[in-house]
């Protein structure tokens, strides 16, 4: 049953839908899937509203709660009734944590459970759902980030069932394995701290005084956060996102306070940074980042721990040991956090079979691409902390008729900082507006 209700200028409804767990076996166990359906106050009546649906990035985040028409969302919904799409295993839809994995039964069930969490599966959801709320119409896709893998896997798969495609900070590399995408990320994250430091050059001596501390003391968060030197480094994916490196800044500036006992980790940002650390409201990141890349034979095993050991240089111990800033790290999941986080710590065995896990199916198909009919838009951000711009503009030149914006003027959020331009800009891309 669906349920309306009002904010400023919107009207929403909330979606309801039960889809296969396994796609390929359709009379198998079923999961529940969530969706707000929003369109503005005045078009509220509006049957012939086209469709336009939100593919929210992560893995593992459900798709924004937005209030009123903020964001991109005020410009899509001059024209649009927009469907904001909580993926499977996220947000209000059948959920994956550390509190429910284990009604799929041990960490072998729920490894095998979580093969059916990638894009592949989120795109045949939206198939699914999508003939029940357009009478059989293509709608439009907003990808952000992996929901711009979703889309690519949209094109490659169900290009019928798509209008047109925008896609923002999204195009993955169509063949590279997890291990050539982390290659490619840590020189990107290493300019991106370097950018910090130059912006902030007080923050070079406060943060190698955080990690001394830490090599001395380790302390346990308020939350069970085991806060380990390399913890405090991936505080660095801040760096991604348009205000990141402000929000870095402020939160190393009140580390420290002084007490009877010394000066000690303030109370403040050990609040700050576990609430910036802990996996508990999105585990699902955690658990499939890194499948989200694997297309073959080949296991992921912990790609982005093992490719860092090619990078000596975000060794917190060498570092420390001479004269060069501390390294933050990125978008990057590693084993240790799942003995580090208690939101994670449950499900580490879990964790540890799916990147052992060696039978994954391709996600694109590259002559598909190549045929492609759909008007597609991208915006590439040149210097995309999350995903490689190279990358992204070899897929672009891939899929047949893809036209992209290059820019340096956002971050990986640029959707989001942006406003509405980005969003307009994209769409008239696909209309040969612009």
């Amino acid at each position: 049953m669906s349920v309306s209700y009002r904010q400023p200028g919107v009207v929403l409804t909330d979606r309801h839908f039960t889809v296969p767990l396994d796609h390929e076996d359709p009379t198998g166990e079923t999961i529940e899937l969530y969706a707000r359906e929003v369109v503005a106050s005045d078009k509220a009546h509006r049957e012939d509203l086209p469709w336009l649906l939100y593919l929210q990035g992560g893995p593992g985040f459900g798709a924004n709660r937005f209030v009123g028409r903020q964001a991109w969302l005020g410009r899509a919904l001059d024209e649009y009734r927009v469907l904001l799409l909580d993926q499977r295993g996220t947000g209000h839809s059948t959920p994956l944590t550390r509190q429910t994995l284990p009604l799929c039964g041990g960490p072998a069930e729920q490894a095998e459970h979580l093969t059916h969490f990638r894009a592949d599966s989120i795109v045949r959801d939206c198939e699914t759902i999508r003939p029940a709320l357009t009478g059989g119409a293509p709608w439009t896709v907003l990808g952000q980030s992996f929901g711009g893998f979703c889309t690519v896997n949209y094109l490659s798969t169900a290009p019928e069932g798509l209008r047109a495609a925008v896609l923002t900070g999204g195009l993955p590399a169509l063949d590279a394995h997890a291990d050539d995408v982390y290659r490619a990320a840590y020189p990107r994250i290493e300019r991106k701290v370097a950018a910090h430091y130059d912006r902030y050059p007080q923050d070079v001596e406060r943060a190698r005084r955080i990690a001394e501390h830490l090599m001395r003391h380790e302390p346990v968060l308020p939350n069970g956060y085991r806060l380990t030197v390399e913890a405090f480094q991936s505080l660095g994916i801040m760096l991604g996102g348009s205000d990141g490196s402000h929000r870095l800044h402020f939160l190393l500036e009140n580390a420290f306070v002084r007490t009877p006992q010394g000066h000690e980790l303030s109370d403040a940002f050990q609040e700050e940074v576990q609430n910036s650390l802990s996996y508990a409201g999105h585990p699902l990141y955690a658990l499939v980042h890194e499948a989200c890349y694997a297309q073959d034979t080949r296991p992921t095993a912990w790609s982005a721990e093992r490719v860092r050991a090619e990078f000596p240089q975000f060794d917190a111990a060498k570092t420390l040991a001479g004269d060069s800033p501390l390294l933050f790290t990125g978008e990057t999941i590693h084993p240790w956090m799942f003995d580090c986080d208690p939101a994670l710590r449950p499900l580490r065995d879990t964790a540890e079979l799916l990147a052992a896990h060696a039978d994954w199916q391709p996600l694109y198909d590259p002559a598909r691409l190549a045929a492609n009919e759909v008007p597609v838009a991208a915006a590439v951000y040149h210097d995309d902390m999350y995903v490689d711009a190279t990358h992204s503009l070899q897929t672009a030149r891939a899929i047949r008729g893809l036209r992209t914006w290059v820019t340096d003027e956002f971050e990986h959020d640029g959707v989001r900082a942006g406003g509405p331009r980005v969003l307009d800009r994209l769409l008239a891309l696909t209309r040969d507006e612009a």
